[in-house]
């Protein structure tokens, strides 16, 4: 038993490791692609053709003065950036890895919790430094990401009562011969969406992009803090287009299809940020409530009848 502890500590280490380093690199691949979408070079001096641009950051960062507000609630303030990048590396225990090594059977539930979790560190990020500023851009965020959880909640229970199981190993078994993505498209532009809201990425980046709101909950954090919160943001985004390619586009983790799928769901992430301009607040909100939670709920009756049918032939 000890040693089984040891191996899943050791396994969950070298994943950690392996996440940071792609966090690393994405940033990377997000600054050239948005580099040539504007007709401009990315980095391209540090290492070869910039390669080594997101160590040379990460050491900037890490080095820089902490400095901390005098007015700030120091203890929330200093924990909050730290348990938000450790709840997004710890949901990547969920990714079907077929080593059993981590084997979830209620692995969608793990992350629907840790997906609320972080609606706290935003919120207490925000509240913690004392600001007004940091206070509404705080206050944004958690409005914006609780409205876009319902209809992923929604979406992800449709494939729960089609699939059967809270297990994502069963997701790549039933999509052996038909990806999701085919019978159920809108479903999964909907999915990207909310993933949009939920990583407060363009053109849903009210909680930053606001001009009254300076840089949002984080306009406190400096140098380690900042650096942390960023790590996290872009790791619940490779997370997320690991999980659509998981739910849309089938799940042979074994397969180098699987990682080239993924990171084309994240290229789209980086597309939609440099070509859509931001939407209004009020039709973010509206986007939510009158769109998507329909479409969703329209697709779980839809999924849910489909599935007593098949049972009923069955018997």
């Amino acid at each position: 038993m000890l040693l089984d502890l040891l191996v899943g500590l050791i396994s969950f280490i070298i994943l950690v490791i392996c996440v940071l380093i792609s966090v690393a690199f994405f940033t990377l691949f997000e600054r050239k692609i948005l580099g040539y979408i504007q007709v401009r070079k990315g980095p391209n001096k540090v290492g070869v053709n910039g390669i080594l641009q997101p160590f040379a950051d990460a050491v900037k960062l890490f080095t820089k003065e902490q400095t901390f507000p005098t007015l700030s609630n120091y203890y929330p303030y200093y924990v909050s950036p730290i348990i938000s990048l450790f709840l997004s590396l710890l949901v990547w225990c969920v990714v079907p890895y077929f080593t059993l090594l981590f084997n979830f059977y209620l692995g969608i539930l793990f992350f629907l919790c840790c997906m609320s979790m972080g609606v706290y560190t935003v919120m207490s990020a925000g509240w913690s430094s004392n600001s007004n500023y940091a206070l509404l851009g705080g206050l944004r965020a958690v409005a914006q990401t609780i409205s876009y959880e319902v209809s992923l909640a929604l979406i992800l229970l449709s494939f729960v009562f089609l699939v059967g199981s809270y297990n994502l190993i069963n997701f790549y078994v039933f999509q052996y011969n038909l990806w999701f993505l085919i019978i159920s498209f809108p479903l999964s532009l909907a999915w990207l969406g909310s993933c949009l809201a939920e990583t407060n990425r363009t053109p849903f980046d009210f909680a930053e992009g606001e001009s009254e709101l300076v840089s949002g909950f984080n306009v406190e954090y400096s140098a380690g803090g900042f650096a942390l919160i960023f790590m996290s943001e872009y790791s619940s985004i490779l997370f997320m287009s690991c999980l659509f390619t998981i739910f849309f586009l089938g799940s042979n983790l074994h397969s180098i299809f699987f990682y080239m799928k993924l990171v084309l769901v994240g290229f789209a992430f980086i597309w939609v940020r440099g070509t859509v301009p931001r939407f209004r607040y009020d039709k973010l909100m509206y986007l939510a409530w009158s769109s998507y939670l329909p479409l969703s709920l329209n697709y779980l009756l839809f999924f849910v009848g489909f599935k007593l049918y098949i049972i009923s032939l069955c018997i």
